[in-house]
């Protein structure tokens, strides 16, 4: 991963969210906190970024972000509809206007025929707008975990 890169997405996210008076809050599985990492790596972050869950099991996502258990049963952890919950309980859990929400495989093992290791799920929670997306990224899981918070800091720059 480009360090710089990494540092201008989250400081001009930072940047954004500071001038329209945003928090940020991030509930991360395969990331295990990547999203929150890049962001608190800029000084000041504090004035736009409230907090981060890491919910990597279940029970986790259930008991912290209230993703309820007739979701993961029916759907599993990596899907649309978790990530929606989680994203939703985030906000729900914090001071922010602005969320996201990530699980996936990254592997090198858990994959299924649909959902195969690098499959990601994000949602995105803005003021007037929750969505979510799913990616497919390669490599290993270091590359993995590194795309996918990449693609989670650009895809909240463009909805700051």
């Amino acid at each position: 991963m480009n360090k710089l890169e990494l540092e201008y997405f989250a400081a001009e996210l930072g940047a954004r969210l500071k001038q329209q008076g945003w928090y940020l809050v991030t509930a991360e599985s395969c990331t295990g906190g990547g999203v929150a990492q890049a962001v608190t790596s800029i000084a000041g972050s504090s004035a736009w970024f409230d907090r981060g869950f890491v919910v990597y099991s279940n029970a986790a996502k259930q008991e912290i972000l209230g993703v309820k258990p007739e979701t993961l049963n029916q759907h599993g952890a990596v899907s649309e509809q978790a990530v929606l919950e989680m994203v939703k309980g985030a906000i729900a859990h914090s001071r922010a206007q602005v969320g996201v929400a990530i699980s996936g495989i990254a592997g090198p093992s858990g994959g299924t025929y649909d959902k195969p290791v690098g499959t990601v799920w994000t949602a995105y929670a803005f003021p007037n707008n929750t969505y979510a997306v799913r990616s497919y990224f390669s490599g290993d899981r270091t590359r993995i975990r590194e795309q996918t918070v990449i693609s989670a800091l650009q895809r909240l720059l463009q909805g700051v």
